[in-house]
């Protein structure tokens, strides 16, 4: 049960709720943006580039003091992998972000004419293969869940730019570049939920297998290999100097999380 510590309490399922109402509210705004209505011309990629890091943005802006607001399983996924948050906790926030992109999803299908669905569906382009969008999912994904790392890396003074602001920008240069190969998702939740609503899986894996791997890839890239923890290094260090006479039963022990400086809120 050690790995379900802190779960059940009210603090961590305020934190629940208000991951849900961020990626609630940012999947009704951000879809909102791809709906082409007949009686307005199609929304252009930078329109919708926009869109999606400004709401990004805010929403991280508005909801980073109540929860972590990672609003991606991809994040949370490179979170658990780089030991910022529990199996567990990651667990439940991947559970929320999914469930609350669906339903952020329903609400613009609910309120958009029959006309103009299927609307916000990220489709791989009919002239790259499966393969290809893998990796430009890969690619985007990385460099957004990098510049969350290097954003928010306590270890730094020299951030004089908001939080939220960096990783919204991040957003939009992904979309800016990618709507034309992918649809650009970066987050699995935000494809999980237009598919559901609209019953299309065309090459969805990609949309899962394609963030997670850049997320975990540059969180791990980032945290050990460019910018590791002055503590834990000195701690590996010492290990690996230790005297052949000293007693190999006596183990190094570190603490899941101990000798972490914990990642801000994206919004901190």
């Amino acid at each position: 049960m050690t790995a379900f510590k802190g779960v059940w309490t009210r603090q961590f399922w305020t934190s629940m709720g208000g991951e849900f109402l961020a990626v609630f509210f940012f999947l009704i705004v951000s879809l909102g943006s791809t709906v082409p209505l007949s009686s307005f011309s199609p929304p252009s990629n930078a329109h919708i580039a926009f869109c999606f890091g400004l709401s990004i943005a805010i929403f991280i802006h508005c909801f980073g003091h109540i929860c972590e607001a990672f609003l991606n399983p991809a994040v949370a996924m490179a979170m658990i992998c780089t030991r910022k948050i529990t199996v567990a906790k990651g667990f439940f926030y991947i559970l929320i972000q999914c469930l609350a992109a669906t339903a952020g999803a329903g609400i613009i299908a609910l309120v958009t004419p029959h006309d103009n669905w299927p609307f916000g569906l990220t489709k791989v382009n009919a002239s790259i293969s499966a393969g290809q969008a893998l990796l430009v999912e890969t690619l985007i994904s990385f460099q957004l869940v990098f510049t969350i790392f290097a954003s928010c890396d306590q270890k730094r003074k020299d951030i004089n730019v908001p939080v939220p602001m960096i990783i919204g920008f991040s957003v939009t240069i992904g979309h800016l570049f990618a709507i034309p190969y992918t649809g650009a998702s970066m987050n699995p939740a935000r494809s999980l939920g237009t598919s559901i609503v609209f019953s299309d899986w065309h090459n969805h894996w990609v949309y899962w297998i394609g963030p997670m791997m850049g997320g975990i890839l540059a969180g791990f890239i980032y945290e050990y290999v460019f910018c590791p923890d002055p503590e834990l290094k000195i701690k590996f260090q010492a290990t690996l100097r230790r005297p052949d006479n000293e007693d190999k039963s006596v183990q190094l022990t570190i603490q899941p999380g101990s000798t972490y400086n914990k990642l801000e809120s994206a919004a901190s």
